[in-house]
This record gives structure tokens, sequence and C-alpha cells, in this order.
């Protein structure tokens, strides 16, 4: 078997002196906010940023030539990838959005780390752009320690393939297979002499996906990499790129920490909420309006509202209002405006958008307002 590039890959985790010293928080980005202009890093470790809770970060580590990511409100697309490495070595970089802290970088207000055993769920979503012109992986990095380490290399690696291009595999071998959050997996394992890696490698390209972290997380303790005093300390969604990668992108992320009942992250101060939506479509060959009602059911305000939820394929939406709906496909975030982002105790608001299609239509099949999942009127 040809040597994977995990066995290199601590080359990366060296570096986060590097990090700390070039990292710059280059722009505050708001869902909420008017539009701002899109920022570009090019520097090796630069971060930015966005929606006042996530850090993207370029993480040029593997080697000297150019990387550049514009930043945009919702993710991050790769506009510059020069030069390339062996496939059967380490990937070049791991430009990424991240929840948590990494090599001391931490993103605002975040809930992580936390205890394993103290996290009732963690969900998140990501929606990713492909090229086919490059070799890489697109990849969530799950980070799992038995300290609360907000710098340095954790013990525990998991990794969930979303999708690879070319001769590239996993760190060790592969040891069977495995369904997890309703999805099956091709399940490696090994080490790349640093810490432990677990990964789920998907059969088949997936471009967005809503799921709990926690899925994967208790797929590390069964299997003894993992044990539920340990701390969860980031989540991550990137590429690694071995050759190319211009083009590629996360057009959405999402991530919560809902430890024990309480506020499922940062900018909840009406804490977890409680909630229905209702959604009304009006449809015709190849467009539809909907508008959706969002009630607060329980007995706190929810403040900040983000509405989550996933558009089906073929859905793009091209205009909304009374909320800001990024991005425009995938898996979406509906966040409320500076005159309605907050929702009283038993009271309820409405926001819509416009939007085309291909194929048959659907609707939404499940929302979560704040990280926590919402009855369906």
């Amino acid at each position: 078997m040809r040597p994977s590039w995990h066995q290199v890959r601590p080359f990366r985790r060296l570096s986060g002196a590097l990090l700390a010293a070039f990292a710059v928080v280059v722009s505050l980005v708001t869902t909420a906010a008017p539009a701002q202009a899109d920022t570009a890093i090019c520097e090796a470790f630069g971060t930015a940023t966005i929606q006042g809770r996530y850090v993207v970060q370029n993480n040029r580590w593997g080697t000297g030539a150019t990387q550049c990511v514009t930043v945009t409100d919702s993710g991050f697309r790769v506009d510059r990838a020069d030069g390339s490495v062996p496939t059967n070595g380490a990937p070049k970089s791991y430009p990424s959005v991240f929840d948590g802290c990494h090599y001391t970088v931490c993103a605002p207000g975040t809930r992580l780390p936390a205890r394993l055993s103290d996290i009732a769920e963690a969900p998140t979503s990501v929606s990713f752009g492909y090229v086919d012109n490059a070799v890489y992986d697109a990849a969530y990095d799950i980070w799992l320690d038995p300290a609360p380490r907000t710098d340095g290399v954790n013990r525990t690696e998991i990794m969930v393939w979303f999708h690879h291009t070319g001769p590239v595999q996993p760190v060790g071998a592969k040891v069977g297979t495995a369904t997890v959050a309703g999805r099956s997996w091709e399940v490696w394992s090994g080490s790349n002499g640093s810490n432990d890696v677990l990964s789920f490698v998907a059969p088949s390209a997936i471009t967005s996906w809503s799921f709990d972290v926690m899925d994967f997380a208790r797929q590390a303790v069964s299997r003894g990499l993992a044990a539920n005093d340990w701390y969860l300390t980031s989540v991550q969604a990137g590429f690694e790129p071995w050759q190319g990668g211009a083009g590629l992108a996360v057009t959405s992320f999402s991530s919560e920490t809902d430890t024990d009942g309480g506020p499922s992250g940062p900018g909840e101060p009406g804490g977890p909420a409680t909630c229905e939506v209702a959604y009304a479509t009006n449809v015709w060959p190849g467009g539809f309006t909907a508008n959706v009602t969002v009630t607060n059911t329980s007995a706190s305000p929810v403040d900040g509202w983000r509405l989550a939820f996933t558009l089906p394929s073929g859905q793009r939406v091209t205009n909304a209002w009374n909320a800001s709906v990024t991005p425009s496909t995938g898996a979406v975030t509906a966040t409320g405006l500076g005159h309605n982002s907050r929702i009283a105790p038993g009271g309820s608001l409405t926001f819509g958008f416009q939007g085309t299609y291909g194929g048959s239509f659907s609707e939404p099949d499940a929302y979560r307002l704040n990280g926590t999942a919402c009855a369906t009127a």
C-alpha cells in the first residue's frame, strides 16, 4: 500500500506558532448586516471572521506556492492555488472555516471546547462547491482531546470525506463500513504519528448536508479512540488539495453546540428555541415563492434568530424579504434583520423568498432555529 498523506500531515500541526504569528482577523461580516465587500487572504495562515461567529483560515501549510482565498459573508472560495505535491504524501493546505479553537485562534463566542458527556447535540451544516480539474478531498475535521485544549495537536481527529478526486486516500487502512447519521460510509483508521485518525468516506459526492457532529464523536468513543469525558475542541469544514484547487468553495457553514440543554451557540441570550415552522408555497413551472412563518413557542424571547434548512436539489433563491437568506442553494440560513431580529415569547414572524427549481418541486423536510429542531405546522 502506498504511504498515506496523513503520515506526513504533522508538518501542519507543527505550524501553530506560525499560525499564531500570522493570524489576522481581517473583517467582521454578519448576515444581518448590509452586504460588505469580500475579503481576500493570501497570507499562509491568515484568518477572517464571518457572521460574527466563525473563522475562515487560509491554512497553507504544505507548500510555499501561493494560495489565496476570498472570504464571503457565508463561507469562502479558493481563487488561487499554485503548485502541486505528490498524491502519496501530504496535501498542500487545508483552507477551511471552523467553530471552536485551532492553534490559539478561537471563533468569537464559541462554546467549544466542551466535554462530550455534556453535549446534547452539535448540529452543523455545510454546502460545498466542487471543481473537476484538481486533486483534493472535501472534508470535515472534528477534533477530540482528553483536555479542553485551545492550541496544539489534539489526540483524535475525525475526518468526514464528502468528496475526493484522484488517487488520494485517508490515513491508515479501511477497517469496514458503517451507517452514521443515516448515511453509509467506508471507515478508515490509523495514526499519522501525532494523533489517531478515524475517517468516514462517502461512496459518492455529497454537496450539502446537515447532521449532528455527536453521531461521529460517538463512533470514536465506541471504537476506543475517545472517551465521554474527552472534549470536542473544534468543528472544521474545507478542502485538502494536492494539485490545483482554484474554484473550490464552501458556500455555507453553520455549527452549534447544545450543552446540557443550554444555549446551542453564541449570541442566543434568549436561550434555546422551542419553535414551529409553517412553510407555505406558490409554485409554477420553474419558479416558486415561499412564505415561512416561525413561531417561538417557548416562554423566553429568541434574540438574533437564525433558521437553518436545506433546499431540495435544483432549487435556488433569487431574492428574499424580511430576512437574509444565504447562500442561494443547498444548506441555507435565514437570519433576522435589524427590525425583526427578536421573536417574543409566543410570538411569530414571517419572511419569504422567491426562487427557481428544476425537475419536480418539493419542500424542505427539517428546520432548526438557533440550533434547535422545530416542529412543522
